[in-house]
């Protein structure tokens, strides 16, 4: 896990051999920054046995650069740059199934296509917390997997659509089964207690990688991202808690 959180100055020493006389070549700090930016790492695979519940969320991650250095160094502030993280986890597993990096002003309901296009299994629902209450999110979700339950709480200002007494959206039923049971109720009765696994993964994400990028272009920065999910899928693949529920 250490190895995960350090520089590639600091992995370039470590794979030194320890012999001068050996042939083994170990690519410099600044090698490994230039293929980055090309480098195509293998898309996730869920390990799950049927459709996915898809949890989707977002968390910020800092760029690593001169500011961060004065601030150690000098105590001198700056205004920190960072980058927005999108993600989405598979209930079961827990594996990070996709994933997108942008810029930080990025609403999260504008990569909801980008993550789904990523996925290439059915999904059984789509969780996300109210960021994604827009209709271009159930109409995203439900014309890739029309199956697909989308898990959203309204708005707290929310109505019935027009034609709710005629035909009842995914939406307006949850407003119904909000109206009869509160909203403590419907998360309950709807599965969207679920969602608190996504923010497991981010948690793991930032204790086990760390919660900075240090590539410094948005390519590099991609691929960096894409081999830290890579790890943590593999992490989980080798082991994982099964916690259950005694009261």
């Amino acid at each position: 896990m250490a190895s995960a959180q350090r520089s590639r100055h600091a992995l370039q020493g470590q794979g030194r051999p320890p012999s001068p006389h050996s042939q083994a070549a170990v690519p410099d700090h600044s090698t490994l920054s230039r293929r980055a930016e090309t480098l195509e790492v293998p898309r996730p695979c869920s390990s799950s046995t049927g459709p996915v519940h898809l949890l989707v969320d977002s968390t910020g991650l800092r760029l690593c650069g001169p500011g961060e250095w004065l601030i150690e160094k000098h105590g001198t502030r700056r205004r920190r740059s960072w980058r927005k993280l999108h993600i989405g986890v598979d209930a079961e597993t827990g594996q990070i199934l996709a994933s997108a990096l942008t810029p930080h002003a990025i609403e999260d309901g504008t990569q909801v296509e980008p993550l789904l296009d990523q996925i290439l299994i059915p999904l059984a629902s789509f969780i996300g917390d109210g960021a994604y209450d827009q209709a271009n999110v159930y109409d995203t979700v439900t014309e890739r997997h029309p199956a697909a339950e989308v898990i959203v709480p309204p708005r707290s200002t929310a109505v019935l659509s027009d034609d709710a007494e005629i035909t009842r959206t995914q939406r307006d039923r949850h407003l119904q089964n909000i109206a009869e049971h509160g909203r403590m109720g419907w998360q309950k009765r709807s599965g969207y207690t679920r969602r608190a696994l996504v923010e497991t993964a981010i948690s793991r994400l930032k204790r086990v990688i760390g919660d900075a990028l240090r590539s410094r272009t948005d390519g590099r920065r991609a691929t960096e991202v894409a081999i830290a999910i890579s790890a943590l899928n593999r992490m989980l693949e080798l082991g994982r808690p099964e916690s259950v529920r005694v009261a």
